[in-house]
């Protein structure tokens, strides 16, 4: 049994219909989704619900009656009832890591076993840690949400504000309970060092790419058009209403980074009988969106017929960095997923190194400037400088060009700026 509404999407989506003006809000993701790959590593207890279950993309469901081995089954995390006073934890690594703005914590169908109260901790780790790594005393976890309590069978959402960049999330609850599952609502913030040197999905979601306005969700958002991953059926793509106007329908993204897209990727896979018969492409070169018929779209591909069921790529006829695309698929239909492959402007690159490295834990950043093969005194005199300007490293350069710990300079001009100086 599900529950009409539970479905509980994070990423918020602009209203229908063709907007323009400036500065579109942000949308933020579930950085906890297994879409982005998140994964419980590790947890307290789990005997009467797995703990993978916290991170299942669909709503939680439940029917009553069934039993197993464990008892009755359960749609979430369930741990045994605690006689010793202690308390039960999960620790999430979020698949995207970025800045936590909420956290739900979603009892439902949870009655008369869900926990009294919850808090939740982040941390920052360079790497893959393991479970050891991530439950020792010494892991630096900082509370964003503090201990708070729960109400059965309902959304828990509770706003976090720390500014810091985290790639793992600690649940705890008291003493003890179910919980159906966990979303971390934030903005993605990706790790950019070496993507200077690829061509990436600038429209994806696991760097920050994000659906800001479409025409119509009607049957399915399109916001799923730049997931990671290929659909598993026509319900995990973008389906629109049937036209009887003569009019498009069209979604525009924001990319993760300004950049030359050199290569744009539909799919209509599953769709059969009620693929997009056509599309066109249009970029432009500002953080806003314009009306449709603007001359500040320019043209990435033109009008190009479309196969059902067909994984299509084209060539993208624009060489100038563009910041948002607009895409307009005729008459409606569907469409399963959205590529648009290039690479990152170099001030893009820039700015996301900075906006990066001033964002993560101190511990964090300590690590990086060690890696880089800093001396320790200049690691602690550069991490307590933070934040860094983009005019900063420069001037340090200059001033530093004859002195030893430039080569240091240049390591770190490299992981930040994504170049050496």
């Amino acid at each position: 049994m599900t529950r009409p509404g539970d479905q509980h999407d994070l990423i918020q989506r602009p209203r229908p219909g063709d907007p323009a003006g400036p500065g579109p809000v942000a949308p933020e993701a579930d950085l906890a989704s297994r879409w982005l790959g998140s994964s419980v590593v590790a947890a307290s207890d789990e005997s009467f619900g797995d703990k993978e279950n916290l991170l299942t993309p669909d709503a939680p469901a439940f029917e009553p009656g069934h039993y197993g081995n464990r008892g009755e089954i359960v749609d979430g995390w369930e741990t045994r009832r605690r006689r010793d006073g202690g308390h039960d934890w999960a620790v999430v690594r979020l698949g995207t890591p970025g800045v936590i703005t909420s956290v739900d914590v979603d009892t439902s169908f949870f009655t008369g076993n869900y926990p009294e109260s919850c808090c939740v901790e982040a941390c920052g780790w360079e790497g893959y840690p393991g479970p050891a790594d991530l439950t020792r005393p010494a892991t630096r976890w900082v509370t964003i949400v503090p201990k708070s309590p729960l109400r059965g069978d309902e959304h828990n959402v509770f706003e976090a504000s720390d500014p810091r960049r985290f790639t793992h999330v600690r649940l705890s609850i008291f003493p003890d309970g179910g919980i159906a599952r966990l979303r971390v609502a934030g903005r993605v913030l990706p790790d950019p060092r070496g993507l200077e040197a690829l061509t990436i999905d600038l429209a994806s979601q696991e760097y920050g790419g994000a659906v800001v306005a479409s025409s119509d969700d009607f049957y399915t958002a399109a916001s799923m058009l730049n997931r990671p991953g290929r659909a598993r059926s026509m319900g995990e793509g973008w389906e629109a209403r049937r036209r009887r106007d003569g009019g498009c329908d069209h979604v525009v993204f924001r990319l993760a980074f300004p950049g030359v897209i050199r290569r744009i990727v539909v799919d209509t896979a599953h769709f059969k009988y009620n693929a997009s018969a056509e599309v066109a492409l249009h970029g432009h070169l500002q953080d806003d969106i314009p009306p449709s018929d603007s001359t500040a779209w320019l043209p990435l591909l033109g009008r190009t017929r479309l196969q059902p069921d067909t994984r299509h790529e084209f060539a993208s006829q624009c060489a100038q960095p563009v910041v948002m695309v607009r895409l307009d698929a005729m008459p409606d239909g569907g469409l399963s997923r959205v590529r648009l492959i290039g690479s990152i402007e170099a001030n893009a690159r820039r700015t996301a190194g900075y906006r990066w490295f001033n964002s993560l834990p101190a511990a964090q950043a300590v690590q990086c400037l060690v890696e880089t093969g800093m001396s320790p005194d200049l690691v602690t005199e550069i991490e307590t400088q933070r934040p860094l300007n983009e005019g900063w490293l420069l001037s340090e350069q200059r001033r530093l060009a004859d002195d030893s710990t430039a080569i240091s300079y240049r390591a770190l001009a490299s992981m930040i700026e994504g170049r050496v100086r």
